[in-house]
């Protein structure tokens, strides 16, 4: 172990320019000034140890190198160091009073402060891995001659527990790296630490940073904060820990409102720079990455403008620093943080810390300085040169003797939030274990050249790192392993910092997050216990507010993407989610509901027997078959009278029976529209109205006829007897069949679900398959009654008796305005409302035929039956 130490020395010596390439042990040379302040006990193995006791520089002037650069002085003294450091002797002690561990090997410790300082540290590790030259005690030796080397009289570490900052065990690193000497860091928890090609020597019974971030992410995530401040010091533990916190909020939805990185020692102006962005933003949520100290400062100032409400998330650095409720316990009610694992109980280490001496209190600085500080009071041969009150230290009273540490509360005794002392007590174990292993060596088995083994009393460091790296052992019942970048698996405890109503702190567990179990389940919160800073739930910390259902989410150009702006879904589509990045759209048979934000079936559309146009259009199309059955009838009655004889009985009886088919076909129109429905629905009404306007044709034709062939010479009426009619009313009917069964051979009329018309709507409708076809069947009703308009027009001069004509006329004038207005109605409706216009126009020329040519008839068969005679039918 010695090796390393006088490799240090010559390095040092060489830089000094006191020795040559050839310089030996004896004429090195120490420099530096001589540090007394340490603790130190003797053993065959001596864990080197470093804690930030002291923190926060003093600021002061640059040094002009006139004269010696004195050394920095510390605002603050630590209780909490302490205590770790305590622990670290506590371990050891323990460790040697065991029989199952390391039963032949006693292990001594050299502990340093490193005042949270990299320039320090890095002094107090190479005082630890070179010993410091001692001046021998009653021997009177210049102050100011130099020591060599030979007067090291302390054993040298070969593995140092420390430090606390990831800074100052990053530069540790680079400092001891090159010799092999293992650092196992308490409470360095930067994630690039655990790059073993850069940092091989490195282990630490801290979780990464990288599980904490991911802890951090989730919950904000959980509470909906999407919007927040993240601050921390100039340091590397801050910004590798906001670097990764920017990367992992993507991944929730989360954005900095900020990022600030603030020195570590803090000016005015750095100070309102800060609280300038702090003020300036909209989020109400802080992440801070620092440690207590300067988070003093800033909560000062921040008292200081009177801005409240701000919720705090605490790193692990300060997430237990009860230190901070006694100023600032106002500002920081209902704090969040993540704390590492905690241990109930550590067995004897509160005996341990309260049973401190006088005399073993006098024999180290660090203890006297404690001391005094705590009871505000001066220990004779006091070895303590600090004050940091207000009076000078040398100004106190003298102790009395009676004081107590169970009479006072102290960071320093209070054993309730053991966590970064029983990550010192892992690490103490930790090395103790690597050495066990090596004691259980046996020779052949190893992996060092030829199967040797290391011997535990006298190793080189390196081999040290090999145990270490395979440890596996159990501390109060938890199971302590490395992973390959020699990290522990990453438990935290989410705690809650409340307010009791004495105005105390109480610490509560309101949570964990345990890196081992499924992402899903990694992070538990229990709400209901939380304490938040206002009111009685969450404040809201968002950029924007979250989109309801029923809209999307729109970024906003060149902002972070928890800005944006809610648009709601377009027409026909839906979203069901909060924030919804995009609308889904509905299927062919669905349509969003008014809020937009449920697929609901489409409202079936078809003219039906159960709504009013439905009922009117079918009672007026029973009615009007019953009118022409009636009509029917009283012919039927009277058919021997010389009016309906007159008027060609058989025409007219079929013409009502035809008619009476016309106001029925109507009723095929009504009701839900189907494959069979629509085929007979089309065929059905131009059959019906070619046999009506045949009638009617022949009827009139014959009328014609009959004056005509009053001439002399004329013996037309032969070809239009009552056979030759039946006869051209079959074959004016037959066109319009054969028209039909071309239409339904070649493309028929079926059933169709239209949702183009409206979205919200599905139009179950008959389309006519072929246009050609619907077409020609209206065109060749329009022919057959253009046909039987020029007829009834040449013969409205025929004698009033048999002026039949004028009304057929009259009736077909009705029927071509219908059936002309019919068409410009029919092509710009939809719907049921097509249906509707089609059946009107069917109903409509149907009662204008029937009106106009039987109810003069009628008038005179029931009103008027004494012109319904021979004599006054010949006298007209």
């Amino acid at each position: 172990m010695a090796l390393p130490a006088t490799k240090l020395l010559m390095l040092l010596s060489l830089f000094g320019g006191k020795c040559g390439p050839a310089a030996s042990l004896d004429n090195c040379v120490f420099m530096g000034e001589e540090e007394t302040n340490n603790l130190y006990e003797d053993g065959d193995v001596v864990i080197g140890g470093l804690f930030p006791l002291h923190y926060s520089p003093v600021s002061s002037s640059l040094p002009t190198f006139k004269t010696k650069p004195t050394p920095s002085t510390y605002k603050y003294f630590s209780s909490r160091a302490l205590r770790w450091m305590q622990t670290m002797t506590f371990a050891i002690e323990e460790i040697n009073q065991r029989n199952d561990l390391l039963p032949h090997l006693k292990l001594g410790f050299h502990i340093r402060d490193s005042c949270n300082n990299i320039p320090v540290s890095l002094k107090a590790s190479l005082l630890l891995v070179n010993g410091q030259p001692e001046r021998d005690k009653g021997l009177e030796t210049d102050s100011d001659s130099n020591l060599g080397c030979g007067a090291v009289h302390k054993a040298v570490s070969p593995v140092i527990i420390g430090d606390a900052g990831s800074g100052v065990s990053m530069a540790l690193l680079r400092n001891l790296g090159s010799f092999h000497i293992p650092l196992v860091s308490y409470f360095a928890s930067c994630s690039c630490l655990s790059n073993q090609k850069e940092f091989p020597t490195f282990m630490r019974t801290m979780p990464s940073d990288a599980f904490q971030i991911r802890a951090l992410a989730r919950l904000v995530s959980y509470f909906g904060w999407t919007w927040v401040g993240v601050i921390g010091t100039e340091s590397d533990y801050a910004r590798f820990a906001i670097q990764l916190f920017l990367q992992e909020s993507v991944h929730y939805g989360v954005c900095a409102a900020y990022t600030h990185l603030y020195p570590v020692v803090l000016s005015q102006q750095a100070v309102d720079e800060l609280l300038d962005n702090i003020q300036m933003a909209s989020s109400k949520v802080i992440i801070n990455f620092s440690s207590e100290s300067e988070l003093q400062i800033i909560l000062k100032e921040i008292r200081h403008r009177n801005i409240t409400d701000l919720q705090w998330i605490a790193s692990e650095a300060w997430a237990t620093a009860t230190s901070l409720w006694e100023k600032f316990g106002d500002l920081l009610t209902g704090t969040l943080g993540f704390a590492i694992r905690r241990a109930e109980v550590i067995p004897g280490l509160r005996q341990h810390l309260t049973s401190l001496r006088p005399l073993y209190i006098h024999e180290s600085a660090y203890l006297a300085e404690f001391w005094e500080e705590t009871f505000n009071c001066r220990l004779n041969g006091s070895k303590n040169n600090h004050s940091h009150g207000v009076d000078n230290y040398l100004d106190r009273l003298p102790c009395k003797g009676t004081e107590d540490l169970n009479d006072v509360y102290s960071p320093y005794s209070d054993v309730t939030q053991l966590r970064v002392s029983y990550n010192v007590y892992k690490a103490v174990y930790l090395v103790a274990h690597a050495l066990q292993d090596m004691s259980d060596c046996r020779m052949g088995q190893e992996p060092f050249l030829n199967g040797t083994c290391a011997d535990p009393k006298n190793f080189k460091p390196w081999q040290l790192i090999h145990y270490m790296k395979r440890a596996n052992f159990s501390a109060l019942g938890e199971k302590v392993n490395f992973d390959q970048n020699g990290d522990p698996i990453a438990y935290y405890d989410l705690l809650n910092w409340h307010r009791m109503p004495d105005g105390s702190l109480h610490l509560v567990k309101v949570g964990f997050y345990d890196a081992s179990l499924p992402d899903e389940h990694s992070l538990v919160i229990n709400e209901s216990v939380i304490q938040w800073p206002v009111g009685k739930q969450a404040s809201r910390s968002v950029c924007s507010e979250s989109c309801p259902p029923g809209s999307r989410i729109a970024r906003r150009k060149g902002e972070p993407i928890c800005c944006f702006d809610c648009v709601p879904c377009a027409e026909g589509e839906v979203s069901n989610e909060t924030d919804s990045l995009e609308c889904s759209r509905c299927s062919e048979d669905r349509w969003p509901n008014k809020a937009r934000d449920l697929c609901i079936p489409k409202t079936i559309e078809f003219l039906s027997y159960h709504e009013l146009m439905g009922i009117v259009l079918c009672v007026v199309s029973v009615l009007g078959a019953c009118i022409s059955i009636s009509i029917l009838a009283i012919f039927f009655m009277y058919k021997d009278t010389p009016l309906v004889r007159a008027n060609n009985m058989e025409m007219s009886f079929l013409f009502l029976v035809f008619l009476t088919i016309c106001f029925l076909v109507g009723l095929l129109f009504i009701g839900e529209p189907s494959e069979w429905l629509c085929r007979i629905r089309y065929p059905a009404f131009g059959i019906s109205f070619a046999l009506c306007i045949s009638c009617l044709l022949a009827k009139t034709v014959v009328v014609l006829m009959a004056f005509r062939s009053t001439l002399p010479g004329n013996n037309v009426m032969k070809w239009f007897g009552p056979n030759q009619q039946r006869a051209s009313v079959v074959l004016a009917t037959a066109v319009q069949i054969i028209i039909c069964l071309i239409w339904l051979i070649t493309s028929p009329p079926h059933a169709h679900n239209n949702t183009d018309y409206h979205g919200a709507t599905i139009i179950i409708e008959c389309v006519t398959g072929s246009e050609i076809g619907f077409w020609c069947v209206l065109g060749y009703i329009g022919i057959l009654a253009c046909m039987c308009f020029l007829m009834a027009f040449l013969a409205r001069k025929l004698p009033d008796n048999f002026n039949e004509a004028k009304f057929i006329t009259f009736s077909m004038l009705i029927f071509f305005a219908v059936w002309i207005t019919f068409i410009p109605v029919y092509v710009s409706t939809a719907g049921k409302y097509t249906v509707a216009v089609h059946i009107f126009a069917i109903l409509a020329s149907s009662f204008g035929l029937l009106f106009c040519i039987f109810a003069p008839k009628c008038y005179i068969i029931i009103l008027k039956p004494e012109k319904n005679s021979k004599k006054k039918m010949m006298h007209r």
